[in-house]
């Protein structure tokens, strides 16, 4: 099945995908980015990632940025 072969998120945990960010742009940055209590106020992977996988426009906004950030890479 070739549906997913042109997804760049398919494959990725949200974990991976966070740390990745957190690692490009730092927690103070990525707040910036997002504005999301968990980014701002004592940021950690587990707290960010249980919020994220209880928020979908959330995790839409973090799985967004990430695209832009692996097109900059790209690029």
């Amino acid at each position: 099945m070739t549906a997913q072969a042109n997804n760049p998120l398919h494959g990725i945990t949200l974990e991976k995908l966070l740390t990745e960010l957190v690692a490009h742009y730092g927690w103070e940055e990525l707040g910036r980015q997002i504005e999301i209590r968990c980014f701002n106020v004592d940021p950690s992977i587990s707290s960010s990632l249980k919020f994220l996988r209880r928020t979908p426009w959330a995790r839409e906004r973090v799985e967004s940025l990430y695209l832009y950030m692996l097109r900059r890479r790209e690029g």
